[in-house]
Parts: C-alpha cells; sequence; structure tokens
C-alpha cells in the first residue's frame, strides 16, 4: 500500500526539519524538548526524576506510576533519536501511555548521547539503568521478577544490546524485549534502505550521519552491541517483539533480527505496519495506525508480564 496520509502529512511536517548531518545539534537537542514540553500528556498517578549511578557518573531516570502504590512489573525504557538526540521530554507521552496502558510502572534512562560520548557509552549505561532496577525494585515498588527493556529506533538497538550484555555478563534477565523499528546492523544496503534512501522521514544519509556520530571507530560496527545481528548466537535471550514499519529504511534489518532470533529458539513476534513510517508509534494522537501499534505493545507487555508472575 501507499504511505498512509496520516504517516505522510507527519513525514512532511517533521521529517526536514532535523537534519544532524547539517544542523546543530545543540539546537536540534533543545527545540525537541521544548516542543515535547507543549505536546499533550496523558495523566499519570505518579512521575518522579531521579539520579542513579552509572559507570561514568549519574544517569537520569524518570520513573512513572499508572497507581501510588502497590507492587508492579516493570518496563525498563530506552529513547531513540539515532543515539545523539531526543531525551527523557521527547518520550514522556509515550511513557505515560506504556505505563498507563500495561498497568506497569516504566523507568525511562536518559544515557549519555553521541558524539560527546560514543559506543559504548551509551550501552553501558542502559545496561547499568537495568541492573540498578533490579537491585532497586522493591523501594521502586516494582517486581524484580517482571523487568521488561524496550526502546524505539536507537532505543531498539540498545534494547538488544542489554539483553545481549544480561546474557553475556550473568546479569539481570528481562522477561520480555520491545524493540520498535530498531536499528540492528550498521549496514546501508537492504532491500528496505535502497526503497526508502530518500524517506520519507528517516534517510539514508541521516542513518549514516548518526552512525557517524556513534562509533568510535569504524571497527565498533563490527561489535554486536552496536550491531546486534551480528551477534555470533542469539540463544538464551528474551522474548521478544518487534515492530517495523513498512516505508523505513530499518525496516529490513529490524526484521531480520527477528527471524535470527526465531532461529535461535526465541520466541519472537515481528509485526509489520503498513503505510507507515519510521517513528510513527510516538505520534498515537495524530495516526490512528499509531494507536492500534500502542495496543499491540501493551498487549505483548501484558502477556510476558502474566506469563513471568
Amino acid at each position: 500500500m501507499p504511505v498512509h496520509p496520516q504517516a505522510q502529512a507527519l513525514a512532511d511536517q517533521v521529517g526536514a526539519s532535523f537534519d544532524v548531518t547539517q544542523g546543530d545539534l545543540a539546537l536540534i537537542r533543545r527545540t525537541l524538548d521544548e516542543n515535547a514540553r507543549l505536546g499533550p500528556r496523558p495523566e499519570i498517578a505518579s512521575v518522579k526524576d531521579l539520579e542513579i549511578p552509572g559507570p561514568a557518573g549519574r544517569i537520569p531516570v524518570r520513573v512513572y506510576r499508572p497507581v501510588p502504590q502497590g507492587t508492579l512489573p516493570v518496563l525498563v525504557y530506552f529513547h531513540g533519536g539515532g543515539w545523539a538526540i531526543c531525551s527523557l521530554e521527547t518520550h514522556d507521552a509515550t511513557c505515560r501511555e506504556i505505563a498507563n496502558g500495561a498497568g506497569c510502572a516504566v523507568v525511562s534512562v536518559d544515557y549519555r548521547l553521541a558524539p560527546e560520548h560514543r559506543f559504548p557509552a551509551a550501552p553501558e549505561d542502559c545496561f547499568a539503568a537495568l541492573g540498578w532496577v533490579a537491585k532497586n525494585a522493591a523501594a521502586l515498588g516494582a517486581d524484580a521478577s517482571r523487568i521488561a527493556i524496550g526502546g524505539d529506533s536507537a532505543g531498539g538497538n540498545l534494547t538488544a544490546a542489554v539483553a545481549l550484555m544480561a546474557r553475556d555478563r550473568g546479569g539481570p534477565r528481562a522477561c520480555h524485549q520491545l524493540m520498535v523499528y530498531p536499528v540492528t546492523d550498521c549496514s546501508f544496503d537492504t532491500p528496505s534502505y535502497r526503497q526508502n534512501a530518500d524517506g520519507p522521514l528517516l534517510t539514508r544519509d541521516t542513518m549514516r550521519g548518526f552512525w557517524k556520530l556513534y562509533l568510535a571507530s569504524e571497527e565498533d560496527g563490527q561489535n554486536p552491541y552496536a550491531s546486534p545481528l551480528r551477534a555470533a548466537d542469539l540463544a538464551g535471550l528474551p522474548p521478544a517483539h518487534v515492530v517495523t514499519a513498512e516505508y523505513d529504511p530499518l525496516r529490513d534489518e529490524g526484521e531480520a533480527y527477528g527471524r535470527r532470533l526465531a532461529a535461535a529458539g526465541v520466541p519472537a513476534l515481528v509485526r509489520r505496519y503498513d503505510g507507515m513510517v519510521h517513528g510513527f508509534l510516538g505520534f498515537t494522537g495524530q495516526i490512528d495506525c499509531a494507536r492500534d501499534a500502542m495496543a499491540d505493545v501493551v498487549r505483548e507487555l501484558q502477556r510476558a508480564f502474566a506469563s513471568a508472575g
């Protein structure tokens, strides 16, 4: 099907505004945060900003609870933005929606951004956040046996990396990994990259720019914690839910990662949303399909938490 008119409207509105290959990153970050603060946010029972220990200093996190009391399952969330932009603010509404819909706490992680902090700073921060949540679950009113991890775009990449790190290092095991249009490989030659090289919304040049900002060296792109699709073995990872969009350069690598998980014996639900573009899930107020996808995200989280309980 063609690009859905609602998705095309989003691409027309946002697509050319934040070119990291040409723009001022500080200005882009500031503008994104300011715009996010002006937008509507779902009401939620509790939002608390904290700082937690990290490998290179304190990491800001934001904790959401849909109810003030009681023990809840928890999702540790890693925002997207090409490892270089976006923040707790830009993904505030999404985290509220997930918390309210799934009936879980959400801990959103403000990991270090590139190029000031290149790979592996971001996955190390995210792995540390998972460990902190597992260790401090009781204080958060969370159930340490029902911890999921998730994120969108670069955050989906960090989700996959953290799952691998936790397996490899004997860290906390998540009961579920949510990867929304994830980056899984430092490569730009898939059919979806060729078909969507010029967008809508996300382009191949923009992704090249993000990778250039993120990696300290070209060799780092071979590291499975940067390119999870290149991991030799995906066995023993948490069950996965992979969301992709038809008109997204990242579509094929996300779906390939889902297939490799399934081949390794990991339960993996992969769903492509036809007519959609990269970033669509964050616009449930404007795109009908985004509301459907959010309902799927919430349902799969609830199923994972129920199975782990």
